[in-house]
């Protein structure tokens, strides 16, 4: 773990943020790549990453706070605390505003909805890989403890202040897994984006791939609130279930005859 990449006296960059802006520009160029290769508007198609951008950082944020909502409740000056704002919070939350915003701004510039995100996939799997280092470097969204040789052992005390990362214990490095199971479907998407029968085809793929590898990680990943109804799957995994459905819907579709 490594959260801080530059210090000098009291001032520091973090390692985090360094990240997770590259993840964005990386995201950026390689739909602006694509869209080129789909005949698409590059400029209204980086303007439309811009605010997905931003819808993302706001959305993951609502939702961390929601999940926690009982903390939050009681000490609602932490929704603005410095805390907050370095948190990455939670990705889901991040993608469904992105997606409202996307479908408003793809009806106002006319993109072709499907076209569109088919372009954004791969470069999404991309940057949500490169931006899940910046976690692991942060400490947050940290794993279960892990009995296995591979398990990551966090000492920086700044994670435990932040994200209640625990110390000194050997954790699964849930953050690495994620961001192996993303690049991966980075270089699978990235492909089949050249083979791409029809629009959606890209996007409902991604759809079902993260959505897959993330119910899994779950299982590893320390909790961030109660279980909703009480029962075995985390909000994540409710989640990962519903745009699953969603990906098969796309895919099955795209591979129907027009």
């Amino acid at each position: 773990m490594h959260p801080e990449l530059v210090r000098i006296g009291d001032f520091f960059i973090p390692t985090y943020g360094v990240l997770v802006a590259l993840a964005f520009l990386v995201a950026l160029w390689t739909a602006s790549r694509l869209a080129g290769r789909a005949g698409l508007d590059r400029e209204a198609v980086v303007n439309l990453g811009v605010y997905c951008g931003l819808a993302g950082i706001i959305g993951a944020k609502i939702l961390m706070v929601v999940m926690d909502s009982g903390y939050y409740l009681e000490h609602p000056r932490e929704i603005f605390s410095l805390s907050t704002l370095q948190s990455g919070g939670v990705f889901y939350g991040g993608l469904i505003l992105a997606l409202v915003v996307a479908f408003l701004y793809m009806r106002h510039a006319r993109l072709p909805a499907l076209g569109a995100a088919d372009v954004y996939a791969p470069g999404l799997a991309l940057g949500h890989a490169i931006g899940r280092l910046g976690c692991f470097s942060a400490g947050c969204c940290f794993g279960v403890e892990c009995k296995r040789t591979w398990g990551v052992t966090f000492t920086n005390p700044r994670a435990h202040e932040l994200f209640g990362t625990p110390l000194n214990v050997p954790l699964h490095p849930t953050q690495l897994y994620e961001a192996g199971a993303e690049a991966l479907i980075f270089i699978v998407l990235y492909r089949q984006f050249q083979r791409r029968r029809a629009d959606g085809e890209i996007i409902g793929l991604y759809l079902l791939l993260y959505p897959l590898a993330r119910f899994i990680i779950e299982f590893y990943r320390a909790p961030e609130g109660p279980n909703p109804f009480g029962g075995p799957l985390t909000a994540a995994q409710w989640i990962s279930a519903g745009l699953f459905a969603l990906g098969a819907y796309f895919v099955i579709k795209s591979r129907k005859p027009a």
